[in-house]
């Protein structure tokens, strides 16, 4: 049964002792909820004069059972890497909150929550597909054709591009059957890639092909043969 987590760390400053103690509660329980950690300050520490008397600042953090949001067992080690890298990465931009994984037998989702995830989303979503691209590109170096496709979401913005690329498909279909001739999409990820291919399926006098090569793997459109 897993048990409250309890840290206790020190530093310059109190602020630097917290993060310390987070960055330790962290490494021990990736997918913790950092928003329920508490904080108690054992010593606020002293400066000291030109470094005679310091005391370092020393904190004591608490975390609850229910924020270390521990990986179930029946997933795998790569979503724990996916979501290792995806907490890294959102402290890394600076966004104060959480990443959470689902998995299933396609694919590994990876859900950004927390009060500046839009941060992490970008103009015309430019970050999060930066960052999906890079969490794809290491899983694949990782665990080659055993790997599963990792999907990265924040603030509904996949449902999103999804309503987008159904949109962009059904255009493209009409285009095609105007010209007669057959479209390139633009490069996507598998997951992507299936919903173009499944909202054309029913489409009559049109047809669907992937081509490429990953991670540039692309959808095109083309007259019904």
């Amino acid at each position: 049964m897993t048990e409250d987590a309890t840290v206790e760390a020190a530093g310059e400053t109190v602020g630097e002792a917290k993060w310390a103690a987070l960055r330790e509660l962290e490494q021990r329980h990736p997918g913790l909820d950092k928003s329920a950690v508490q904080f108690e300050v054992v010593s606020e520490g002293e400066r000291g004069l030109l470094g005679v008397g310091y005391e370092p600042a020393r904190v004591v953090a608490h975390a609850p059972v229910a924020a270390l949001d521990v990986l179930s067992a029946d997933q795998s080690d790569a979503a724990a890497d996916a979501r290792g890298l995806a907490q890294r990465i959102m402290d890394a931009v600076g966004v104060e909150g959480r990443a959470d994984v689902r998995e299933n037998e396609d694919a590994i989702t990876i859900t950004y929550s927390g009060a500046d995830v839009a941060l992490l989303i970008g103009r015309h979503g430019q970050m999060i597909d930066a960052v999906q691209y890079l969490m794809n590109a290491i899983s694949h170096r990782t665990y080659g054709v055993e790997r599963k496709e990792v999907v990265v979401d924040a603030a509904g913005y996949r449902e999103r591009r999804r309503a987008t690329l159904e949109s962009l498909a059904v255009r493209t279909a009409r285009e095609v059957l105007d010209t007669g001739r057959r479209v390139e999409l633009e490069p996507m990820t598998a997951v992507e890639r299936k919903v173009v291919h499944l909202r054309l399926k029913e489409f009559e006098g049109v047809e669907t092909a992937s081509e490429g090569t990953e991670p540039n793997r692309y959808v095109v459109v083309l007259p019904a043969g």
